[in-house]
């Protein structure tokens, strides 16, 4: 599956399928939080979050790839994500983007 954040894609013509989405909520477990509240008082990376997000990101991203792949799109153009605080510790990350297929 090709992603891209571009509208087009140059010198290629697009059949435009539809809005394609992913998403998920995810947490850290109580120990991982409470090491990011003491890392908070001092500075730097709160790496439990960090990686917190990115697995949402790929998770977000391959349902979204799937639902691309159910209506028969070989690309996605136009990716974008967004995320929102859904309570302390626990972010939804949603990845969307139009589906298409080279014609």
């Amino acid at each position: 599956m090709f992603l891209t954040t571009t509208e087009t894609l140059a010198g290629v013509n697009l059949q435009h399928l539809g809005l394609v989405k992913g998403s998920t909520v995810q947490s850290k477990h109580l120990g991982k939080d409470i090491m990011a509240g003491f890392k908070n008082m001092v500075g730097g990376e709160l790496t439990g979050y960090t990686e917190m997000l990115n697995e949402a990101r790929n998770i977000a991203t391959t349902r979204m790839i799937a639902e691309a792949q159910a209506l028969g799109a070989n690309a996605i153009v136009m990716v974008r994500y967004s995320s929102a605080s859904i309570m302390d510790g626990a972010a939804e990350v949603m990845a969307y983007g139009t589906a298409v297929k080279f014609i």
